[in-house]
């Protein structure tokens, strides 16, 4: 691990400041990620700038509806917060399947937006990463690739977004607050993350300097009947193989809005918009629930060693739908 200072500051302005001053700084609240990064020389920062102690730890009810969640509320507070758990518990569901307890009392909102992949040749050094080093290539398009993207890829990454928060996020319509050099501005979660294309190595559209300062939840009625399935290869906090987030708005049998997201899949949190439009109007059956998921993995392009997340994709889809056509409810 390199040399670096440390600075506990009081405000936002003051965090803000003291990056944009210091391209070689990084932010650090909870951090369990940054810190597993810093002891295998991922991250080799100049000064870390702790904003654990800055007033970014509320959950606030808005009104017309929704809720603000402070960009350093722990999962562990997002997960029991009674408004979360009756209004949006697809977000509960995602945050208790993705770490321990342990974890979760530590880990932040706004760490979580910012998880970077736990692609294995990434995380090892030995190996070269485009996503660690642009331009040196990724050994995981043609090495083992079991746990990497099916969709949304490109030849400079392959890599997936391994957070389980995000997916639900996703299906909510989530804005994201943040402030930077600039001032302050809102980014809608869908254009939050990005893919990989030729710039691998920017995981988000955040520019510098910028600090997430909250998330803000708008109002979505039919949120309530919203699941995570996630399939893993063991229960025991693992990364998801594929997960899948799903609320659906009935009218007697018809549905009337959707929302769909899947994680394991992507570089990002992907929502499959074309599989949400077919099933607008339609009746709430399996058949729909297939046609859909066939929609939704139209584009995939499984590697050498993962091509069977295409059909688990597919069976996640239509089961969750199914679970939340009928009202939602733990899977």
């Amino acid at each position: 691990m390199n040399n670096f200072t440390y600075i506990r500051v009081s405000s936002v302005k003051d965090a803000v400041q003291r990056s944009t001053a210091d391209e070689n700084a990084m932010f650090i609240a909870g951090g369990t990620n940054l810190v597993d990064r810093l002891k295998v020389f991922l991250d080799e920062p100049s000064q870390l700038i702790d904003i654990s102690r800055l007033q970014m730890q509320r959950i606030e009810q808005l009104t017309g509806g929704g809720l603000r969640i402070g960009a350093l509320v722990t999962n562990t507070a997002v997960a029991d917060n009674a408004d979360v758990r009756r209004d949006y518990p697809v977000l509960a569901r995602a945050i208790l399947s993705g770490a321990s307890q342990q974890i979760r009392n530590v880990a932040t909102v706004g760490g979580n937006l910012l998880q970077r992949t736990r692609c294995p040749y990434y995380y090892d050094t030995a190996f070269p990463c485009n996503k660690r080093e642009p331009g040196t290539g990724c050994p995981a398009a043609t090495g083992i690739n079991r746990s990497h993207a099916i969709l949304g890829a490109s030849d400079q990454c392959v890599a997936v977004n391994p957070s389980d928060m995000c997916v639900a996020l996703a299906t909510l319509d989530a804005v994201i607050e943040v402030e930077g050099p600039k001032g302050k501005r809102q980014i809608s979660f869908a254009d939050f993350h990005r893919l990989p294309g030729n710039t691998p190595e920017r995981d988000t559209n955040l520019q510098p300097g910028e600090l997430i300062t909250s998330v803000i939840l708008p109002p979505v009625p039919f949120a309530k009947s919203g699941v995570y399935l996630k399939l893993r290869d063991r229960t025991s906090y693992a990364f998801a193989l594929i997960s899948v987030a799903a609320a659906i708005d009935k009218a007697g049998e018809h549905i009337k809005d959707v929302r769909l997201a899947m994680g394991g899949v992507a570089h990002k949190p992907w929502r499959p918009t074309e599989a949400e439009k077919f099933l607008i109007g339609k009746t709430a059956n399996t058949e729909i629930f297939q046609q859909a998921a066939e929609i939704a993995l139209r584009g995939a392009q499984p590697l050498s060693h993962n091509s069977y997340k295409v059909d688990l994709a597919k069976r996640a889809i239509r089961r969750a739908l199914t679970v939340s056509a009928k009202g939602g409810g733990v899977i």
